[in-house]
């Protein structure tokens, strides 16, 4: 199906609500989808629609507001659901959570662009809450993982990588992170362990050395490293600069570690009652997930400046009555030229971003997902104070 329109604006409804844990069986049915084609006329183009139902045998995770319970899937203490016709025994009960003994804290994963924040803050929680790429500074605003480990609910602050910024969008980005630190309880200083202590890094450590809060240190990508001794020296030279409670040396994307770490943390985060209900897993808003996931897929098939030169807002969200619902998004660049490249030749590139974010919405959402979107040229967007409101960042002051 493919849609033309000139200005892709419309209104919606909220689409507000935590992202929940959970999956379930979706509908039968083959996906659809449509040719992306350019709008006559202005500087908005409706470029591409997807719609449809998860396929047989797809298991999609579901999203749940606050206050609400996924269900499903195993969640921390709970055994996973089964769905074999032969008797099974009765699972144990669910271990209840005692008062008294609660623990939950906010705990900031700091580090310099590309160290591996996202990756490890998904591999934590157990599920994807921010987006990743292998491009620097895809992370632009804190977004909020959420974890139970026994008592204790870890609340996981993924914040934009710190770097040396140059452009207003840069310092936004920076300034939120350290934001991000300054309001925790904890500081997980993430550090890619084949870089070292490069000059990012280095700057990390300075404003580090006033943080209050337990600091923790995890050395990521440990398994890259085959000289074992550059670890323990690595792990001196940075705690001379600034001493750490504890050093963790991980694999994010692997796994290995992180055991280790949660347990840890479990026991650091203050005594107090839980913040979000047990099976949510990240407090994002919908209509913010759906554009980094829109956003997520830019950063994978475009090139060069053009992913940083762009942005993406929900414009519309509309429950549809047959439980499906309509996404209008539109992605804002700087050019008319940068708007042909995210098009692509006949709309194919545009068609091949909008099919994976709705195939990812699909699961996410677990319901009949339809997805369009536009692309506008907003010159100056990085300059734009709006924008900055939309993405959830302050707008830097000069």
């Amino acid at each position: 199906m493919a849609e033309h329109d000139d200005d892709g604006t419309g209104q919606g409804g909220a689409g507000q609500g935590g992202v929940g844990k959970g999956a379930a069986k979706a509908s039968s049915g083959k996906a659809s989808s449509g040719k992306g084609d350019e709008a006559r006329g202005g500087t908005s183009k409706a470029v591409a629609s997807e719609g449809g139902k998860a396929g047989p045998g797809q298991s999609n995770t579901r999203q749940s507001t606050p206050g609400q319970s996924g269900a499903g899937k195993a969640g921390p203490g709970r055994p996973a659901p089964r769905e074999s016709a032969r008797a099974e025994p009765a699972p144990a009960p669910m271990p209840v959570r005692d008062p008294a003994r609660e623990r939950c804290g906010f705990i900031a994963v700091l580090g310099a662009t590309n160290a591996g924040k996202s990756t490890l803050v998904n591999a934590l929680v157990g599920a994807k809450v921010s987006i990743v790429s292998h491009k620097v500074q895809t992370t632009r605003v804190p977004i909020r993982g959420i974890l139970g480990v026994g008592d204790s609910q870890l609340v996981f602050i993924d914040t934009p990588g710190i770097f040396n910024p140059k452009r207003k969008l840069d310092r936004a980005m920076v300034d939120a992170a350290w934001g991000g630190a300054k309001d925790a309880d904890a500081v997980v200083l993430l550090v890619d362990a084949v870089r070292g202590l490069e000059e990012d890094v280095e700057g990390i450590l300075k404003r580090l050395k006033g943080a209050s809060g337990a600091r923790f240190l995890a050395l990521n990508k440990i398994d890259k490293v085959e000289d074992k001794s550059r670890l323990l020296a690595l792990v001196q030279a940075i705690n001379e600069r600034v001493p750490f409670d504890r050093v963790f040396m991980i694999s994010a994307l692997s796994g290995s570690g992180l055991d280790d770490l949660k347990a840890h943390l479990a026991a650091a985060v203050p005594p107090g009652p839980w913040h979000y209900p047990e099976d949510d897993i990240s407090d994002a808003p919908l209509r913010l997930a759906a554009a980094e996931i829109t956003r997520e897929k830019i950063y994978k098939w475009l090139h060069q400046e053009l992913p940083y030169a762009s942005t993406v807002e929900t414009t519309s969200w509309k429950e549809l009555k047959d439980g499906g619902v309509r996404i209008e998004q539109t992605i804002f660049v700087e050019r008319d030229s940068q708007k042909s490249i995210v098009l692509g030749k006949g709309g194919a590139t545009i068609k091949r971003i909008s099919s994976e974010a709705r195939h990812e919405l699909l699961e996410m959402l677990d319901r009949p997902v339809h997805l369009f979107l536009f692309v506008k040229v907003r010159e100056g967007w990085g300059a734009d104070p709006e924008r900055y409101r939309e993405m959830g960042l302050e707008f830097p002051k000069e």
